[in-house]
């Protein structure tokens, strides 16, 4: 029998860090879970990384993944903003850490290219296969939510296909 692989996708952020758990069992995905993980910027920010790591940490001890997936940082012509995805990717590498799940790391445009064919697919288009991929009845929002599902739909197509390379080979 084959036993299901849950893997935690997510889009860090301060303000908001999106996440996504889905499950694989074969060539079937299943969305167990999304949405967000907020702070409040009126908060001192030890008190805003402090419920960014306990939120993951319910979310780790609920769902167990396996592997967790993270956006790697793009850009950002924001110094600031800059420093608190970082200290946000801080938190959650060190909840995976702490609970021995492998981080594995996609840029946005690796991304859209597994979920759309093409590195610079607009969001709609992401958010409308990501729907399709993982049978939801709806698309996912807010956009940090469908943005983590889709890294963890990235991972799973980039792990079976370098399966079947190595099977090739």
């Amino acid at each position: 029998m084959n036993r299901e692989k849950i893997l935690l996708g997510i889009d860090p952020g301060l303000a908001k860090t999106g996440f996504g758990i889905v499950g694989e069992q074969g060539n079937r995905l299943k969305c167990y879970s999304y949405g967000i993980i907020k702070t409040h910027s009126n908060e001192e920010m030890s008190k805003r990384l402090l419920a960014l790591y306990q939120k993951m940490q319910e979310l780790v001890q609920k769902y167990s993944p396996r592997e967790m997936v993270l956006e790697k940082i793009f850009f950002s012509r924001n110094v600031k903003t800059a420093f608190q995805v970082g200290q946000a990717r801080g938190v959650v590498i060190l909840t995976a850490a702490q609970n021995d799940i492998p981080v594995f790391e996609y840029t946005p445009l690796e991304i859209k290219k597994a979920i759309t064919g093409y590195g610079q697919a607009e969001k709609k288009q992401v958010q409308t296969l990501v729907k399709s991929i993982l049978n939801l009845k709806e698309k996912p929002h807010p956009d940090d939510a469908s943005d983590a599902l889709g890294a963890a739909i990235c991972h799973i197509q980039t792990q079976n296909w370098r399966k079947k390379v190595e099977e090739y080979l």
